[in-house]
């Protein structure tokens, strides 16, 4: 269906929905502009700063004259150093031929989408999902098909909802894990009951998002291209902006079939062309240099996921489960709709998260943003003395609700 617009543009970009995250960022913003004080726990971005060592590689390589365009797919320096990750992390075998450096994850995807999707080939994805996958793949001129998991299922989607959502239209299934927005892990046994369902058909593929992994509470960490029956149509996507809390450098990679990072390298050169020069050679050194300031974030995150869960606990009505990774806590709230408080009912999780930035100032992400319309994100990225006290307004709120 067209949008009708005052201005002459594409119905793509009328039709494209804005980054809920993003949004309700610039709004905590602009309510902190007015005066109030505002705890953003919004945005998906670690509040540590990038490691020495990384920053100092990086200052090194702009000494060293590491200011020119770069291959479009990476330095092959970074490259390889990216097969060397998979291999020691994941247990995933690449050459740098297969591995293609972008500007950010979140192209990572784009490109994919772009390289493998025609009009109205199918995409299945896990719901709860990262706020930008369904609009990529419309971009791309996919059609997002959304396969829900709820709390009762810690928000995973098992094989058998998999399977019933294939067409013969399918064309890619796209996940994350650990999860954003919910923080749950696919099980070993969890992926590999996947990977059956969709090996049966043959041109399918799967876009593994596996981002969050160094913020993972669990004793493993698995990636699906390591299950033999998808190996050769699993496309894994990383970066370095969780892990290495690197959002701004804006960096990531995938590793595929070569002839998939040889059409994203295709795009890409038409887009954007190579990452910044002296970022990757930073981002080499954050993947084979000192991983202690990546474990020692890890632990703080989770001594804030117990902190955090305690504190939610304690308001009435908030069903909340325990995410394995990430840092993110993903309540459902739905025993609040139909409830007011001067003059604002909350009839959805939407009303929810603007109720709460308004009376609380406390900015949160409605989950409607990421296809599950009972809960809120809430990202403990954040000092325990911001989590206690945002945790503290969101109580004083909620028990405002009648």
């Amino acid at each position: 269906m067209s949008v009708v617009s005052t201005y002459p543009l594409s119905q793509r970009v009328l039709q494209m929905e804005e980054s809920a995250t993003l949004r309700m960022t610039q709004l905590a913003r602009n309510l902190k502009a007015q005066g109030h004080d505002v705890i953003s726990l919004s945005i998906g971005e670690p509040d540590f700063d990038t490691p020495d060592h990384i920053k100092e590689a990086a200052k090194k390589a702009l000494d060293e004259g590491y200011t020119k365009y770069t291959p479009v797919p990476g330095l092959n320096e970074l490259r390889e150093a990216i097969c060397v990750k998979f291999k020691r992390d994941n247990g995933l075998e690449f050459k740098p031929s297969q591995i293609v450096v972008s500007n950010g994850a979140k192209q990572t995807i784009a490109n994919l989408c772009l390289a493998l999707l025609d009009e109205g080939d199918e995409v299945i994805i896990f719901a709860p999902y990262w706020v930008s996958y369904s609009a990529i793949v419309e971009l791309a001129g996919g059609v997002p098909v959304l396969v829900k998991a709820d709390i009762e299922q810690d928000y995973k989607v098992t094989a058998e909802q998999v399977k019933n959502a294939i067409t013969d239209k399918t064309k890619m299934v796209i996940f994350s894990s650990p999860c954003n927005p919910t923080g749950s892990v696919f099980l070993r046994s969890e992926l590999e009951a996947i990977a059956a369902e969709i090996s049966k058909h043959e041109n399918i593929f799967i876009v593994a998002d596996e981002i969050y992994e160094y913020i993972n509470f669990t004793d493993q960490h698995t990636s699906i291209g390591t299950i033999p029956s998808v190996k050769d149509r699993t496309i894994t996507v990383n970066g370095f902006a969780k892990g290495f809390a690197m959002t701004g450098w804006r960096l990531g990679y995938m590793g595929g079939p070569e002839w998939i990072a040889e059409a994203c390298t295709k795009i890409q050169g038409q887009i954007t062309s190579g990452a910044n020069s002296f970022g990757q050679k930073a981002a080499a050194e954050a993947l084979l240099g000192d991983m202690n300031p990546s474990l020692k974030m890890r632990d703080a995150f989770l001594e804030r996921r117990e902190l955090v869960i305690g504190l939610l606990n304690e308001i009435p009505d908030f069903k909340v489960n325990t995410p394995e990774g990430a840092f993110y806590i993903f309540p459902d709230i739905s025993a609040y709709f139909g409830k007011s408080y001067d003059g604002q009912t909350i009839h959805n999780a939407d009303d929810f998260a603007e109720y709460i930035l308004n009376e609380g100032h406390v900015a949160v992400v409605s989950g409607s943003a990421f296809g599950a319309d009972n809960c809120f994100r809430l990202s403990y990225a954040a000092s325990e003395d911001q989590l206690q006290e945002a945790i503290r307004r969101i109580g004083e709120a909620v028990r405002k609700l009648k």
